[in-house]
């Protein structure tokens, strides 16, 4: 009865643990780029107290084993593509692919996004293209893009990337630079760092360029990738667990029942 009790409790944390990834999906329904996660098990360690074996024709064909719960085995994101929202404005891509933005991080490390709602920043080096919190975007080289002299009204982002505007005259003129869209190996082994951005890691292996990994990515410029969360699907998946719970919490319940009765067994 000890043994149902550590188990029961072993389901309890679990369920608690997914509980928490889905009410992450659910707050983060409107993140841009964001990608939903959900949560793996694994079952624990067993107690076996009886082998299986046959011996001149007889024997135990099976083992006789009770096993001690459940374990939280994994986190893993699901990178299918979320809706894409039409916006209109030129400093707004979206990649259709499984690329990624490479943007220089908080700590001067590269890091990598879906969030394509890039804006301008205004420094001594001039207007650089960046993300909401001020990253600065890396072109195909991993230099910062520089915009100075550019109406970004005027501004055109073709599909491979490329950057260019259309001067006063009419002319297309031409940047020189391409925004560096990557892709991983593993990128199910990137790990999460928060604000929409990515690191990779010895799981996830090192960024490649995008023409060098499978299909090549497209960029839609004045586009936004929205999150792939499905609120329905992610209720349904909070009932599930809450039920989970309820179950391991009524499985301590009674083992608990067992144990005060065996304690009155000498009243």
């Amino acid at each position: 009865m000890m043994r149902a009790l550590w188990t029961a409790g072993t389901g309890m944390t679990a369920q608690q643990f997914n509980v928490d990834v889905i009410s992450n999906n659910l707050a983060n329904v409107n993140t841009i780029g964001y990608k939903k996660e959900r949560v793996e098990f694994k079952d624990a360690l067993y107690e076996t107290l009886d082998r299986a074996y046959i011996l001149e024709g007889t024997g135990r064909p099976t083992n006789l084993q009770v096993g001690h719960g459940t374990i939280v085995n994994a986190t893993v994101k699901d990178h299918s593509a979320g809706n894409y929202e039409k916006t209109d404005n030129p400093l707004d891509l979206a990649i259709e692919g499984e690329g990624f933005f490479a943007v220089l991080g908080p700590r001067g490390e590269v890091a990598y996004t879906r969030d394509g709602s890039f804006k301008i920043s205004v420094s001594d080096e001039g207007s650089k293209l960046t993300t909401s919190d001020g990253y600065s975007v890396l072109d195909d080289s991993g230099n910062e893009i520089i915009l100075n002299d550019v109406d970004i009204s005027k501004l055109i982002v073709s599909e491979s990337g490329e950057l260019s505007y259309i001067d006063t005259d009419g002319n297309v003129i031409n940047l020189g630079q391409t925004i560096g869209v990557v892709k991983f190996p593993n990128r199910y082994g990137l790990e999460s760092i928060g604000k929409n951005l990515y690191a990779s890691t010895s799981a996830s292996g090192a960024a490649v360029p995008d023409s060098e990994l499978g299909e090549k990515s497209v960029i839609n410029q004045g586009y936004l990738e929205m999150s792939n969360v499905q609120v329905v699907e992610e209720m349904v998946k909070l009932i599930v667990a809450q039920r989970a719970y309820e179950i391991s919490s009524k499985a301590i319940q009674t083992s608990d029942d067992m144990l005060q009765i065996a304690n009155n067994l000498k009243r």
